[in-house]
């Protein structure tokens, strides 16, 4: 969509409104919104400024002037509020020079989609991210300096078989609801919530974004809905706006929505596994004759995603919580091998009959990331692996989770913390900084603010441990 299609698009649906998004580094979706007869041809070449020290992250107070610069590409009308508003997701320059801003993800996912048009390994890169999240009906949580705790519910949650509903809502236990690790995937009334994810999907679907399916996913309350491959920066978009749609329908039902990586102890956790190929002059890059239908590269790129894992860890699972899912016995892929089909590993070939949908699937990643840093990191990793030739070693097809204790002992894990991967990703990040796809800045600005979650979490007591340790 051009400028003057762009504008065409607000007359036409007489919006009132022009939300204009960007994304901090967090990945947290922010937005400032502007009356519709403000934007013109001069705004969308300007710019809007904004004050960038009330970031995270971002600028100091005295360098504080930063500007967003719409992508009217992007644009969409939003579905839930109710005056008419169009959306745009923006990238941030500095007004002085109108130079990109080195900390802004969307951002860095553009230079990385150039950095590989100019490297000659190939000219496209798609990735299809399966983002899942959990829905509950009632949360609350406290973290005081006397009390820490936290308390979910939801009506389809195996641990309500035996609650009294009736004397609250007059309304019985109908019994219905999958067992632990059972969600996956009965049909309604034990799935109840078909309709909330069909008005999901089809609100995706009306702003534009391609999508394929929605199911139940294996732990309760635990949610799936697809989302068809596209570019980085694009793509990273619509994991944006699917967040949003998701958050917002759950809302609309009463009910709250969580992107979190593991919200609940006993059950499996929220993964975002991202498929990914690389393309050049038309043709699918990935595609040959070597293991699982392969082509060389494609082994190359496996290859670096496995020898950067650990520092990938810092983005792709940018959460204390995120290590709360990367444990074995719950369908976690922590261990650093690869398999056609096979799903315990952290990469994973899934089958295809078409040379086009050859790909190369990560696991371990997860929905609390920044789709933005997470995909150019990706992206990042294995190119490195191409280019230096990086050789993933053989393929692991047996079921790694039932491997004997020596033979599971030789195979190499992603991290097991926070603080962990911070530690992988200062002492291995060379690959990032590859044609200043990402910067020292900005990896150091990114690393702060994590080490801040890493010291909030471990300096404060944990209910489990007055259960241990309360009197010894």
């Amino acid at each position: 969509m051009s400028a003057k299609e762009f504008l065409k698009l607000i007359k036409d649906e007489e919006a009132d409104y022009v939300d204009i998004r960007f994304t901090d580094v967090k990945g947290k979706l922010q937005h400032v919104t502007i009356v519709s007869d403000l934007v013109d041809a001069d705004f969308i070449e300007e710019g809007f400024m904004f004050d960038g020290s009330s970031i995270a992250g971002w600028k100091s107070i005295d360098q504080s002037d930063m500007k967003l610069m719409l992508d009217t590409a992007s644009a969409y009308v939003d579905p839930f509020y109710a005056e008419k508003t169009i959306c745009v997701h923006c990238t941030v320059v500095e007004p002085d020079t109108m130079e990109p801003y080195d900390r802004d993800p969307r951002g860095t996912a553009e230079k990385a989609e150039a950095y590989l048009k100019a490297s000659g390994m190939g000219d496209t890169f798609y990735c299809g991210p399966e983002a899942e999240f959990f829905i509950f009906d009632d949360v609350r949580y406290s973290v005081s300096m006397n009390k820490v705790s936290f308390q979910v519910d939801a009506i389809d949650g195996a641990w309500n078989t035996d609650t009294d509903f009736k004397s609250e809502t007059g309304v019985g236990n109908t019994g219905h609801r999958p067992g632990i690790k059972g969600g996956y995937f009965p049909v309604n009334p034990i799935d109840d919530a078909q309709d909330m994810r069909g008005e999901m999907l089809s609100t995706m679907k009306r702003m534009g974004m391609k999508v394929d399916k929605h199911h139940h996913e294996v732990a309760s309350s635990q949610h799936e809905l697809g989302l068809i491959f596209g570019t980085l920066t694009k793509q990273a978009d619509e994991i944006q706006k699917y967040k949003y749609v998701i958050h917002n329908v759950a809302q609309a039902y009463g009910k709250s929505a969580t992107f979190m990586p593991k919200p609940m102890a006993g059950d499996n956790g929220t993964g975002m596994h991202v498929n990914m190929s690389i393309w050049k002059d038309g043709k699918p890059l990935f595609a040959g004759d070597k293991y699982a239908d392969l082509s060389q590269e494609a082994l190359y790129f496996i290859g670096g995603i496995l020898k950067h894992a650990k520092a990938l860890n810092a983005i792709t699972n940018p959460t204390t919580n995120s290590y709360k899912r990367l444990i074995p016995g719950f369908e976690a892929p922590v261990l650093r091998a690869y398999s056609a089909r096979n799903r315990s590993g952290c990469v994973r070939i899934p089958w295809s009959e078409s040379p086009k949908a050859k790909r190369v699937e990560a696991r371990f990643p997860d929905p609390a990331a920044n789709p933005y840093l997470a995909f150019a990191a990706l992206l990042m990793a294995g190119l490195d692996g191409i280019k230096n030739k990086i050789d993933p070693g053989p393929a692991s097809d047996k079921d790694l989770y039932d491997l004997p204790p020596e033979e599971l002992a030789s195979i190499p894990t992603v991290c097991g913390s926070l603080r962990e991967a911070l530690t992988e990703l200062e002492a291995d990040h060379e690959f990032l900084l590859q044609g200043d796809v990402f910067t020292r800045s900005q990896l150091e600005g990114y690393m702060a603010l994590k080490w801040e979650e890493v010291y909030a979490y471990e300096h404060t007591p944990h209910p489990i441990e007055y259960k241990m340790y309360y009197s010894c």
